[in-house]
């Protein structure tokens, strides 16, 4: 799996609005935040204003489960029919590898421009590239929720994501 935060958004943005919920002078809600963060909902209602935008390559597999979090989460994605026909596939293609034959299969039906036995057969460990934009509290539940799932890839998921956000304070 590859995944790259893009961009941030929205901390001082968000930051403002705590201050104005609070009476407070905005130097004081970093503070605060932390403390509402550990709350959950409603509480921390101020994380669904900080977005995040990532890239991320990951396997069909994982985008299946991926697509629960449609709350807060819009995805753009590479065009399978595009993607997939555009050239001969190889084992960097996939998650795990998989089996020659398969992959000679997969790659006859692409040199005969046949999308539908290509695309019936692709395994899920085919990588599948999406720019996700999504926030805080979207993020906050997808630790939550997948954290020690049987699926290794979440836990490559979230050691990315922790690695990575600028405000590590607002994770579980």
């Amino acid at each position: 799996m590859q995944l790259t935060v893009l961009n941030e958004a929205g901390y001082a943005e968000a930051m403002l609005g705590l201050s104005l919920s609070y009476l407070q002078p905005i130097e004081r809600m970093p503070e605060v935040a932390v403390r509402l963060s550990k709350k959950g909902e409603p509480h921390s209602k101020f994380l669904r204003q900080i977005s995040v935008w990532f890239d991320i390559t990951a396997s069909w597999t994982l985008w299946r489960q991926f697509a629960t979090y449609k709350v807060g989460v819009e995805t753009q994605s590479a065009s399978t029919m595009h993607k997939l026909m555009s050239r001969e596939l190889n084992q960097n293609d996939f998650s795990v590898p998989i089996s020659t034959y398969l992959l000679t299969s997969l790659n006859l039906a692409i040199g005969r421009k046949d999308f539908e036995y290509a695309q019936a057969h692709l395994p899920g460990a085919y990588l599948y590239r999406r720019i996700v934009c999504t926030n805080y509290t979207a993020i906050r539940n997808i630790i939550k929720q997948r954290e020690g799932h049987r699926l290794g890839e979440w836990a490559e998921f979230i050691s990315k994501v922790r690695l990575q956000l600028e405000h590590q304070e607002f994770l579980p």
